[in-house]
């Protein structure tokens, strides 16, 4: 099993993300690609890159004089433990569970209804068939 811890904010996330989308990279080309959406000082994505190898979550390798960054946590893993993290926050401190299912139900069909069928689908297929066949 994996120990890392989770990334603690969206930058940090942002940056995992694009590195499970392009596999390496540096530090500069992750800051360019940030750049594009938001202003960044390049030390502050230097910053974010050396926290996210803390949390073991990236690993650097040299190449020449630069060092070349890349995820070694499966994108899988991580979102498996964000969803059990939201959720464990949702219903362990909820006096009233079915309220908590009701209003993760209400936000999930607020960001995209389309999310609830597949939601439906993964539920069914989690149980498994119920009549036998």
């Amino acid at each position: 099993m994996n120990r890392f811890r989770l990334p603690s904010d969206d930058l940090e996330y942002d940056i995992l993300n694009m590195l499970w989308e392009c596999g390496s990279a540096t530090v500069r080309e992750l800051h360019d690609k940030l750049a594009e959406r938001q202003e960044l000082a390049y030390t502050t994505t230097a910053k974010v890159v050396d926290r996210l190898r803390e949390k073991e979550l990236i690993e650097r390798r040299h190449h020449g004089k630069t060092f070349i960054y890349r995820p070694c946590v499966a994108r899988e893993a991580v979102e498996n433990a964000r969803a059990r993290k939201v959720v464990s926050r949702l219903f362990g401190a909820s006096p009233a569970p079915h309220a908590a299912v009701a209003a993760l139900v209400d936000a999930v069909d607020a960001v995209d209804p389309k999310l609830l069928d597949e939601l439906e689908r993964l539920v069914k297929a989690r149980r498994g068939p119920k009549d036998g066949t």
